[in-house]
């Protein structure tokens, strides 16, 4: 892209920034594209001292996919920047990953109907790219989206029998003289019709020529039959490794183990979900994500559409960057602390008990724009389930309800945290929960079975929840050890109310304090 041409495609991109930034449901404080349609957030990395996304984006006028492109100095105030990748050969410039080294950024997508391609980059705001070979490097053995049972090859090594023959969003990293990378994809069990994930290795010394090695998964005992391996990103975190993973059959996924980089095989001990039903009804589901360089990871993931017009401010959205770290084998997850910053007037309430089995209807109304801080302590009123209701009308036609289940999940009898009975409540999961039912009286918004998140939570500990609300987005972050993410669409004007209540017995509101958020597009 030239100079001029690239001056005259920032001007659109900002003209349209502006002019779409007072949308009805356009989210203010979340990235979203400036216009057009995008998908899957691709390619997050951190390059210059900034962090730099990637995203798939539809233009108007073309129907194919290319990388857009956006950079932050701190993860939440984004600054457009002009296409990154465009098609060509590939008709399509789909889902990837970068490798960041010390002279270049390089970039490994899938090419819609070709297969992967390799693109490189050296300048400091990642604006020129140059594709490796200028044609696929690991190309698709067979059309895409082809099941069968066969054995196929790929550089003269078979697929492993019954697998999805062909390669889709790879992720990439380097080990020693040689490069990985893994291709999302799945296989067929024995005798079963549905498929079972698995993402397939790949090595190459100069990311021209790549060889096909084996499956890299093993030990996986936690996936539900139809699952596959999209988006994938593989890295270090803390003392293991994680996978980090999509299925087309419903939400984002995680797997925790081990890394064998002497057979080149990841272990998987542990398994979770970022998202918790469906991913097109207003859910979760692709994700990326990148190192912190501080044994963390960084993620972020993508927010269906629950408008069934797709239409102008509603489509595809990202999530609030998360910050990932273990301890043990156990996740945990915080929103990245420069979100503090989008905090521009707040309001703390005294101290309050809600009373068991009423609800308590605030005066104050944090808006539909706004975080809400809480902790409650729900233990001494011996409370096992506390609401909070958020986008509100004042006769509760139109409401979002948060509610936290107090040992209301499931029993587990291993991975139980320090200090906690394997035979009593302590064993249960806690639930977390969004029931979008009564969100919006519109005739086109989607409807939603009740996100249900389920995490650990020890009896002695108060619950703290962040509750993101940013116009059709609503994410809750609880006790550092889950967050649970829907899209809403309250039709009425006054919907911007709050309520809470408890049931079995009452619970203490410790801190609650309302913060309006900035518009991160004002300019």
């Amino acid at each position: 892209m030239s100079a001029d041409t690239r001056k005259e495609f920032q001007e659109k991109l900002d003209a349209s920034r502006q002019q779409r930034k007072s949308e009805r449901f356009r989210p203010v404080f979340h990235f979203t594209a400036p216009w057009g349609w995008s998908n899957d957030p691709n390619g997050l990395c951190f390059w210059h001292g900034k962090w730099h996304l990637f995203y798939q984006h539809f233009y108007p006028e073309d129907t194919q996919p290319r990388w857009g492109h956006t950079v932050s100095t701190d993860l939440i105030h984004w600054e457009d920047l002009p296409t990154a990748i465009s098609p060509g050969p590939e008709t399509g410039s789909w889902s990837g990953a970068t490798w960041v080294e010390a002279d270049r950024v390089i970039a490994m997508y899938h090419g819609f109907e070709s297969g992967n391609m390799v693109a490189v980059s050296s300048d400091e705001n990642l604006l020129d790219w140059e594709k490796i070979s200028g044609k696929t490097v690991v190309p698709n053995p067979l059309p895409i989206w082809l099941f069968t049972k066969g054995t196929e090859t790929f550089n003269g090594k078979p697929l492993p029998e019954g697998a999805l023959n062909v390669v889709y969003d790879p992720c990439i990293w380097k080990k020693g003289e040689y490069y990985y990378s893994i291709s999302g994809g799945a296989r067929r069990l024995p005798g079963v019709w549905k498929r079972h994930r698995q993402a397939f290795l790949f090595r190459s010394r100069d990311l021209k020529d790549w060889e096909y090695m084996h499956e890299f998964i093993e030990g996986d005992h936690f996936c539900y039959p139809g699952d596959d391996c999209g988006c994938p990103y593989f890295c270090p975190i803390g003392d293991k490794h994680i996978l980090i993973h999509f299925t087309h059959r419903g939400s984002a996924h995680y797997m925790l183990g081990n890394y064998d980089t002497d057979r080149d095989k990841f272990h998987v001990i542990d398994s979770g979900d970022f998202g918790f039903g469906n991913n097109f009804s207003g859910g979760i589901f692709a994700p990326t994500a990148f190192p912190d360089g501080k044994g963390g990871v960084i993620l972020m993931l993508t927010l269906g559409c629950g408008h069934s017009d797709n239409g102008v401010g509603t489509c595809q959205v990202f999530s609030l960057p998360r910050r990932l770290t273990i301890s043990g084998e156990q996740l945990f997850m915080e929103p990245v602390e420069t979100v503090e910053t989008l905090r521009m007037e707040s309001k703390s309430l005294d101290v309050f008990t809600v009373p068991a089995n009423t609800e308590t209807v605030l005066d104050e109304c944090p808006g539909n724009v706004a975080e809400i801080d809480l902790e409650v302590d729900f233990a001494s009123g011996k409370a096992e389930m506390f609401e909070v209701n958020i986008l509100r009308s004042p006769d509760s036609q139109e409401v979002t309800a948060i509610r936290f289940h107090h040992f209301g999940g499931c029993r587990v009898n291993d991975s139980v945290p320090d200090g906690m009975d394997n035979f009593g409540k302590a064993n249960v999961e806690s639930i977390i929960s969004i029931d979008s039912s009564y969100s919006s009286i519109l005739p086109d918004t989607l409807s939603r079975m009740p996100e249900n998140a389920p995490f650990f939570i020890p009896a002695d500990e108060n619950l703290n929840m962040k509750i993101f609300i940013d116009r059709s987005i609503v994410e809750v972050f609880v006790n550092g050890r889950q967050c649970a993410a829907i899209r809403v669409y309250p039709g009425r004007e006054d919907s911007t109310g709050i309520s809470f209540s408890a049931r079995g017995g009452s619970a203490t509101v410790k801190k609650c304090i309302f913060h309006k958020m900035e518009n991160i597009w004002d300019k």
